[in-house]
Order: C-alpha cells, then structure tokens, then sequence
C-alpha cells in the first residue's frame, strides 16, 4: 500500500512497489555514500559524461518553449529537471512515486533558490490527481520505459491542454551491445526497466495519442569516449566523436541504434483516450 497526495490510502501493485523501493533506494544510497562508491554501485552514471550534445538541445527546448507556462516533470527523480524549467520561466510541478526522490527534488529546487516556483509531491504517474487539460509543457527525462505506457500514454494525454507538447529524452532498445550491457547490469535498474525500453512498439502506441515530430537521436559514437572520461584528453575526443555522431546519426538506417532519443509529443487526441478517471484535486 502507499499514500497518495491527499493522504489517501491506494492499492499499488508489484511492479510500482519495486520501482517506489528502487527509488526510495538509490537516494538512500547518495545520501549515505561516497561519491566514489555511490559512482561504483550505480556504474551506468558514467554514460552521462558524454550527455553534451543532447543536454544542451534539451536546453535550449526548455528556453524556447516553457516561458510563463505550467510544466509537469514527470517522474521527478532528484528534481534537476525542474531547476531548468523553473529558471526558464516556468511553474514546476514535479511528480515521482518514490517519497525519498520527491524529498530530493524539493532539496534540489530550494538549494536552487527556486522554491516558489516549484512544486513536487508523491503520485502515481499512471493515475494522476491533475484536472483534465492541465499543463501546457510536460517533460519525461528517462521515466518512459519505468512506466506500463497503456496506462501513462492515456494519462498524459489526458492531462496535457490542447497545443501543449510534451518533451521526452529516453533509451533506445535498437542497439545489441548497449541492450547486452543492461542485461548483464541488472542490480543498476528494475527488470521491468530492462524489458521496456523503447522501440516501435512503444512509438506505434504513441501514435495513437499524439503526433510525435522533432526527433533526434544522440550519442553512438561518442560512447567510445566513455572510458576517456578521467583523462585530459577527453574533451578533445568528446568533440571529435560528436561531429561524426552529426553525420552518422543523419542516416535514418543508423539512428535507430544511437543510445538516446529526444522527441515532442503533441496534438493530444482526447478521444483516444479513455474516459477520464482523474480528479481536480489541485485545481
């Protein structure tokens, strides 16, 4: 069992339950860790070294999209999210499953200085408290494939205001070598993380709520540069394997294989939808 927002009592099933704990976790783990050895149990972090090219589109999204809007961060994680949507212009709610990641984001915002223009709270991604049509912007950074995309496709359709476009930076499934690292790191995710990451079906169900457009892939190539990481030399290597990353991750054929998929989902089809079971809460 868990709580919901107001204090409610709800059933959660296994799989929620395992990702709650999971999250829960991991913040345990960098609160009482060394970065050294929270860096050694999670080992996957050091993928990100690489995330420049794709950080700063994500970026420049948020600069040019979220002004004056209402935004979500869905799936909140630690909250970094929000501190550039908050800083961009907008008002943040952020929503997460794991109490111990919500107690982060709310940290992270207010050691930001942008406590009053955020708010984060414990809810179920998959049955959300918000009012129908609520956010004009709504970001999910690396939750989708956390997620029965059955039941969160209808959810943030239902939530998202006609015009609004919902901002998605997530794992690709296409690429063997990265799908085998997964498989052979499984105490760094859930097992529902693993057999869910994205692919095609996953785009055709998409579809079927959305119109999905302004898709770019990242980093192929620039994985090689991973294990240069802590040596001088890897700027200058980053920057030479981005540029081929430019060329090769044009080839419709190739992208499919990069690691990282950015993409908008917008045009939000109400009637595709199923009757909305959600509340007004926090109207």
């Amino acid at each position: 069992m868990s709580e919901s927002n107001n204090g409610d009592t709800v059933a959660m099933d296994d799989r929620k339950l395992k990702e709650r704990e999971f999250g829960d976790q991991r913040m345990r783990d960098r609160e009482n860790l060394s970065e050294e050895n929270f860096s050694k149990r999670y080992a996957n972090r050091r993928f990100y070294s690489i995330s420049r090219k794709s950080n700063e589109y994500l970026a420049r999204l948020y600069s040019d999209n979220v002004k004056g809007k209402l935004a979500l961060n869905y799936c909140c994680g630690t909250g970094v999210v929000s501190v550039p949507l908050a800083k961009a212009g907008a008002q943040v709610f952020g929503i997460d499953i794991s109490p111990g990641s919500v107690a982060a984001a709310k940290a992270t915002v207010e050691e930001a200085g942008l406590g009053d223009s955020c708010e984060h709270m414990v809810m179920d991604a998959e049955n959300m408290d918000f009012p129908d049509s609520h956010f004009d912007i709504i970001v999910c950074s690396g939750v989708l494939h956390h997620l029965d995309l059955t039941k969160a496709f209808p959810e943030l359709c239902r939530v998202l205001k006609p015009g609004g476009r919902i901002i998605c930076s997530e794992p690709l499934k296409f690429n063997p070598l990265i799908q085998l690292y997964r498989r052979l790191t499984p105490d760094i995710r859930t097992s529902w993380e693993i057999d869910h990451i994205l692919g095609l079906k996953e785009f055709r169900l998409a579809k079927q709520y959305f119109r999905m457009d302004k898709v770019r892939c990242f980093n192929l190539l620039t994985i090689m540069a991973v294990p240069l990481r802590k040596f001088g030399i890897f700027e200058y290597v980053l920057a030479i394997l981005e540029a081929l990353d430019r060329v090769v991750l044009s080839i419709p054929a190739v992208r499919l294989i990069a690691w990282v998929i950015i993409f908008e989902l917008t045009d939000p089809k109400k009637d595709a939808s199923p009757s909305s079971t959600g509340n007004s809460k926090l109207n």
